[in-house]
């Protein structure tokens, strides 16, 4: 274990230990605030501490071990060097454990999601290209048990989607796609290519956190302009009756939000204003996080869109992340929606970087 690691170890049991002896103080107990406080604290450094000291006896019983590995009994030496190998096992992965749990949590982890996938170059083959992206990520939340529900969608003219906005809704959704933000690109021979040549074309995907209660971010009714319009769709009874769809726009940002899905005016306005307030601290954390995150390959929840970060080569069946230098060969299945192999990557190496800072 890295020395910084260890005494920051070290710092939480001792903080642990004082904390114990304070609730224990009736000139504390009998302040209510101050022991509340408190009883947090002992209560989220309870399981670390307790995980901290048995990783420390686990390396007192190697050494031991390794003591007996090195003596002068050879059938104690075979034995305790058989011993010795499953407790450095052991050892290693207590050790990631705990390095893991002092990384600090995002509260959006759980959070549900706005997922925005635009068309970017490549005009008609950029649309279909939209449309496979927000299938990818609706058969994804298909797999974990998530909702996927339309806010709004613009189609292209040959398939696909010019943009469209939907709404994730499952639990840690934020945590698992947080990483997708960026510019998608896209490598395979068009449906209209009448000679066979590949063309590369580039989708941007944002990903937002829902907004909770506590986050809420304050918009004054100046400072919204909001238009009505008649829902698009395929048709139907209720297909261009009413003025039911919603155009949001911030005027001091210049940030459009707009809301089709529902056929209450009422819901799309309060659907519109929850995503335009998704958008508001979205880029206000960007801007907090761009001086702190410059040296990263990972932009956490920045959503910046002006970097390429993975390749679909569709004709060599393999996709490329370009943060962390991973290469698949099973892109017909992640397409498909199996993810995970694409994501565990992303999180490891962000829980690297987060380690990193930590030993810093």
């Amino acid at each position: 274990m890295r020395p910084s690691i260890r005494i920051k170890l070290d710092r939480l049991a001792e903080r642990y230990e004082e904390v114990g002896r304070l609730l224990a103080d009736p000139s504390v107990s009998g302040k209510s605030g101050q022991f509340r406080d408190l009883s947090m604290e002992y209560s989220k450094l309870e399981s670390l501490v307790a995980n901290y000291r048995a990783f420390r006896a686990l390396e007192q019983e190697a050494r031991d071990t390794e003591a007996m590995a090195n003596g002068d009994d050879p059938e104690l030496r075979e034995m305790a060097s058989e011993e010795l190998k499953a407790l450095k096992a052991k050892i290693e992965t207590d050790e990631r454990e705990l390095e893991l749990s002092l990384i600090p949590k995002d509260s959006r982890d759980d959070s549900n999601i706005y997922v925005e996938i635009r068309a970017g170059a490549g005009g008609d083959e950029a649309a279909i290209f939209a449309g496979d992206l927000f299938r990818m990520y609706s058969r994804y939340a298909d797999r974990c048990g998530w909702t996927v529900e339309i806010l709004s969608e613009n189609r292209g003219e040959h398939g696909g989607y010019r943009e469209v906005i939907s709404r994730l809704i499952g639990r840690n959704a934020f945590a698992r796609l947080k990483f997708e933000s960026g510019t998608h690109r896209v490598q395979r021979v068009p449906a209209t290519e009448a000679q066979g040549r590949i063309h590369t074309s580039t989708c941007t995907v944002a990903i937002l956190p829902e907004l909770t209660e506590v986050e809420d971010v304050p918009i004054a009714d100046s400072d919204l302009r909001v238009d009505t319009y008649r829902a698009s769709g395929a048709g139907g009874q209720h297909v261009n009756k009413t003025d039911s769809a919603v155009r949001m726009t911030h005027i001091p940002t210049g940030i459009v939000v707009e809301c089709q899905d529902e056929r209450s005016q009422h819901k799309n306005r309060s659907r519109a204003l929850s995503l335009l307030k998704a958008k508001l601290l979205a880029s206000a954390r960007e801007k907090q996080e761009a001086t702190q995150a410059a040296a990263r390959k990972l932009q956490v929840g920045t959503g910046d869109r002006s970097e390429r970060i993975r390749t679909y080569n569709f004709p060599q069946g393999r996709l490329t992340d370009h943060r962390v230098e991973l290469t698949l060969y099973k892109l017909e299945d992640i397409i498909g929606g199996n993810l995970d192999e694409v994501i565990d990557p992303l999180q490891r190496e962000y829980q690297t970087e987060q380690l990193a800072a930590l030993s810093e």
